[in-house]
Formats: structure tokens, sequence, C-alpha cells
């Protein structure tokens, strides 16, 4: 098992990427025209999918790797490269095209439901949070371990499903200003994360970078 630093380090660092605040702009956006009622479905249906998605890369992310041959140092460098461009761009407020290309945002508003597809895939489980689930994930293998994880991952639901049912009111009461400083703060912390996952991935996989700078 990870220790208690870890799973408190995947608590923020998967909160961080995820980003339930950053995303309430767009869920307003792509749901203005539509009943409470609807809203409230969309918000309960998005929040479920967040959760199954990054449950699915927990479970199956590891088996995955072993068939394709890749070795935990090699993905973590690559997730922590991910999450650090991310990160940089959630400290400038801006639209992460890693997330949400300006074309897929433009066809959402063609879209009769928007929950799965774009709130759930990319915006808020997509490839950083289930590269961050995958890489603890691999940190044990024990029922208590998958437990904890697992835990961490139906929390950071709840928090999205929080987060889009007071959306407008979240709004008006920030901001976009307060927003974007929530998702600059967010950001920080997950550049920060995304450097220890890059040092130790070049660690484990250079050896000789430890003994050099230990």
């Amino acid at each position: 098992m990870l220790s208690w630093n870890d799973y408190l380090q995947l608590s923020v660092g998967l909160v961080s990427v995820v980003n339930p605040i950053g995303v309430i702009p767009t869920f307003i956006a792509l749901s203005r025209d539509r009943p409470v009622a609807e809203r409230h479905h969309t918000a309960w249906v998005c929040a479920f999918s967040v959760a199954m998605v990054l449950s699915v890369a927990l479970l199956a992310g590891e088996p995955i790797l072993h068939f394709l041959g890749i070795g935990l140092p090699s993905f973590r460098v690559a997730g922590g490269l991910l999450m650090l461009m991310m990160g940089i761009s959630m400290l400038y407020a801006n639209n992460d095209p890693i997330r949400h290309t300006p074309e897929e945002r433009a066809e959402s508003y063609e879209k009769d439901s928007i929950a799965v597809v774009p709130l759930a895939i990319p915006l808020l489980s997509g490839p950083g949070a289930i590269s961050t689930v995958i890489v603890y994930g691999q940190g044990g293998h024990s029922l208590a371990h998958y437990l904890l994880v697992g835990s961490v991952i139906v929390s950071v639901s709840v928090l999205v499903l929080a987060a889009l049912l007071a959306a407008p009111k979240i709004a008006d009461v920030m901001g976009r200003t307060g927003m974007n400083v929530v998702t600059r703060l967010m950001g920080l912390l997950l550049t920060s994360i995304a450097v220890e996952f890059i040092a130790k991935g070049l660690g484990e996989l250079f050896p000789v970078l430890v003994k050099v700078f230990p």
C-alpha cells in the first residue's frame, strides 16, 4: 500500500486535475436553455460517469499497461508531462485544448445529452485524471488499497455533482474572476504534483540520476 501522504496527494491531485469549479462555465453555457430538472439529471449522470470512468481506469489500467508492454516509470513520466501541460494551461486560466478542442466545444451545443460527452469525457475524467488514477492505482494490490483509491474517486465524483447542481449559484457568488483564481490555484497544485511524477519516473528509468542528484 501507499503511505497516507500518497493518498492525500492523490486526493489533492485528482481534485486539481478534474477541477469541478473550472467546468462550471462550460456546463452553464451548454445547458442554458434546458429545464432545471434536465440540468439536475445531467449533473447526476455526469458525476456517475466520472466515477465509472475513473473506476475502470483503476481496475483495468495495470493490465492494459502490461498488455502493451509499458512500464510504470515510462507511464509516470508521460502522465506527468500531460499533467504539467494541463497545469500550466490552468495557471493562465485558459480553456485547455488537451481536454476539449474548439471544434468539439462547438459540436457540443448541438448534442441532446451533454452529461457523458463532453462533460464527463473529456472535460472532467480526461487523460490527466485517468493517468493519475492509473499511476496511484499501481501503488498497491491489496483490497484496502483499492478501497482507499476508490473512496477518493467517489469523493471527487460527489464534488463534481455538488458543483454542477449548484453551478448557477457558484457562478453568481464567485464570478468569472473568482473561478479563474480557483483554477489557477488548482493549476499550481497540479503542476507541482506533475513535477513529482516526472522526477520519480526519471529516477526509476535512470537510477544513475538518483546517485548524481540525490
